[in-house]
């Protein structure tokens, strides 16, 4: 059986649309009909080399998306044939069955415990998570990245209160969520700072109470205007050494930031360590702490029920033989959250 999928064989190159052959399902392993796919900064950053050289090319890519279970391997018990599921990079319960091998001809294309760059994906059991069939396939395909990250930052590593104030440097999927999630939990004060006007616009119809442009305004002497002695928490969701240095300096003395944007492997940022002894906090995150399997459907459940509007995230779409155009938008800090259409099919 083959399937059409998105490769990556070069670094800096647009990905490559190709039939590949679907290998055989080891134990552990899920065969997945792939409806709709988010894309996201991290791909794109693996597409470039951000982390360094590749070993793995060419391979598959993507690590959210809604999906139809179509058949599993020995010792799947999580989920059967016709479950209709959400994947995430994210690993949950379940067997951890490492990556897969799909072949083009003589050649061999390499592909990780999940991805989600094609019609139909061999994924580890653990990347798997049952939703319910009243979410739509494009709503669920941007729940196992971005939501689940920005949404984690807020209930499980930061465990936000009513009340509480945030700064979010980075308007993409992440710091939106953030932002979506903050909202839901009450916050106050919901500060959105980005370089971009109408991402800090779009910032504002999803919850954020006060924006600022970094690039016209003093970010520091605004924030602390809005939250006296700073901000009780602060995100950095935008990958930029000084906006990570300017959100620490926007917390106030006690309190937390939390760093989800990535540098380059040899980039580093510099604080004084004196802010740490008089109480401030730096915390990482990885995938906002998220036990899928307790998370994402907590997620849908507040969705469905109108609290949780995810589906405001999304901004464009298009179709897999689209997917460099759809890149090429995410590059320029043009979207929200983009999908890509990889069938028509609904759950």
């Amino acid at each position: 059986m083959k399937t059409k999928a998105a490769v990556l064989y070069e670094l800096h190159k647009p990905l490559i649309i190709k039939d590949v052959e679907i290998p055989k399902l080891r134990r552990g392993q899920v065969l997945a009909k792939i409806l709709r796919t988010g894309i996201c900064r991290a791909q794109y950053n693996e597409m470039i080399g951000l982390k360094g050289p590749d070993p793995f090319l060419p391979h598959l890519l993507g690590h959210e998306a809604s999906a139809i279970v179509v058949k599993t391997g020995a010792g799947v018990k999580k989920v059967k044939a016709g479950d209709y599921v959400a994947l995430s990079w994210i690993k949950g319960s379940g067997i951890e069955a490492g990556g897969a091998q799909y072949r083009c001809g003589d050649e061999i294309i390499n592909a990780g415990g999940v991805t989600t760059f094609s019609e139909y994906s061999v994924v580890s059991e653990n990347r798997v998570t049952r939703i319910s069939r009243k979410l739509s396939a494009d709503v669920a395909a941007i729940i196992g990245c971005a939501v689940v990250t920005g949404a984690g930052i807020v209930n499980n590593t930061l465990h936000l209160s009513q009340g509480s104030s945030i700064a979010v440097f980075g308007a993409g999927g992440i710091g939106l969520s953030v932002i979506l999630a903050a909202k839901y939990r009450g916050c106050s004060d919901i500060i959105a700072v980005d370089v971009k006007e109408d991402k800090l616009d779009f910032a504002k119809t999803l919850g954020a109470t006060h924006t600022i442009n970094i690039q016209t305004t003093d970010v520091l002497k605004s924030i602390r205007e809005i939250c006296k002695g700073g901000v009780d928490y602060a995100v950095d969701a935008s990958g930029a050494k000084a906006a990570m240095e300017t959100a620490f300096d926007a917390i106030r003395v006690g309190g937390t930031l939390v760093i989800a944007g990535n540098l380059s492997k040899d980039e580093k940022i510099s604080i004084h360590p004196f802010e740490l002894i008089k109480g401030k906090k730096i915390l990482g995150t990885w995938g906002g702490e998220t036990v899928t399997q307790r998370d994402i459907p907590a997620y849908v459940r507040a969705y469905l029920k109108g609290d949780f509007p995810i589906h405001k995230l999304i901004t464009h779409q298009y179709r897999l033989e689209q997917i460099n155009e759809a890149f090429e938008v995410l590059k320029r800090g043009e979207a929200g959250r983009i999908i890509i259409k990889v069938c028509d099919d609904q759950p």
